[in-house]
């Protein structure tokens, strides 16, 4: 049977796989929440939800870097990568091995799709329907008591040495927008290196420091703090901004505490 995944292409798969192998931290609790768990033998080291799934399981490299000859031995079925967490040259490595499927998310409906996909995919249809239900369920939960919000200007930091923000073309542009909050950076794009003494980023009303991929701490809020007297600087959980799966269900209600 023909499938497809988020590059539009095809994938010749006859039976239901059954040993899978994912590359992607948000995609493994995915497959998880859509009760896949006994059918991963294999993850990657940022693979963090669940927690024991690294002990369970066979952990064969990062996001950019993999143990092949660990991936071969598992014999996997088909393997989940994504456009922009995985890197090409993995790609054409891996479909050597097996069949190889690529998200490519930018903003929810991708996010839905892919659930959806995945729920095809692994005969999951029923779980993965309510999954987006759910998800959708909280979106709108959201938007009704937020809909007369006054709408703040905020800079969502990613990345310190060099300082780096989230401008457009990318998730956590859009989930800014879902958290009701105007990215000063939308003018810009992908992940543009900036200096702190950038003018629009003094257009800010709030800073954001992600908790991922750099791990900002308090003593950075401090430091910026100083800078920015005026300005409201704030850890935010990283996942909640990034993470495309089932993770979404817990981030509009992590929302409400950042306008709260």
């Amino acid at each position: 049977m023909t499938y497809y995944d988020q590059l539009h292409r095809s994938l010749q798969i006859n039976t239901t796989p059954t040993r899978i192998i994912s590359l992607v931290p948000s995609q493994t609790e995915l497959l998880v929440d859509l009760g896949l768990e006994a059918s991963i033998v294999g993850v990657t080291k940022f693979c963090v939800h669940p927690k024991h799934l690294r002990i369970s399981k066979a952990v064969v490299g990062g996001t950019k870097q993999i143990n092949i000859e660990k991936i071969k031995a598992l014999n996997p079925d088909i393997i989940l990568c994504n456009k922009e967490e995985n890197t090409k040259e993995m790609i054409e490595v891996l479909e050597k091995v097996a069949q190889v499927h690529i998200s490519d998310v930018y903003n929810l409906e991708d996010s839905f799709q892919l659930i959806e996909m995945y729920g095809e995919l692994f005969k999951r249809d029923r779980i993965a329907t309510a999954l987006v239900g759910n998800i959708k369920l909280e979106r709108e939960a959201f938007q009704l008591q937020f809909q007369n919000k006054t709408t703040l200007k905020a800079a969502y930091f990613i990345w310190k040495k060099p300082w780096m923000v989230a401008a457009s073309d990318n998730f956590i542009h859009e989930m800014l927008k879902e958290a009701g909050f105007i990215n000063v950076f939308e003018n810009q794009n992908r992940y543009p290196e900036i200096h702190l003494d950038s003018a629009t980023l003094a257009a800010a009303d709030c800073i954001f420091l992600s908790s991922e991929p750099f791990p900002f701490k308090e003593a950075h809020v401090i430091a910026l703090k100083s800078k920015f007297p005026d300005k409201e600087i704030k850890i935010v959980d990283g996942e909640l901004f990034s993470w495309y799966g089932s993770r979404l269900l817990k981030s509009y209600e992590y929302f409400k505490t950042l306008h709260n």
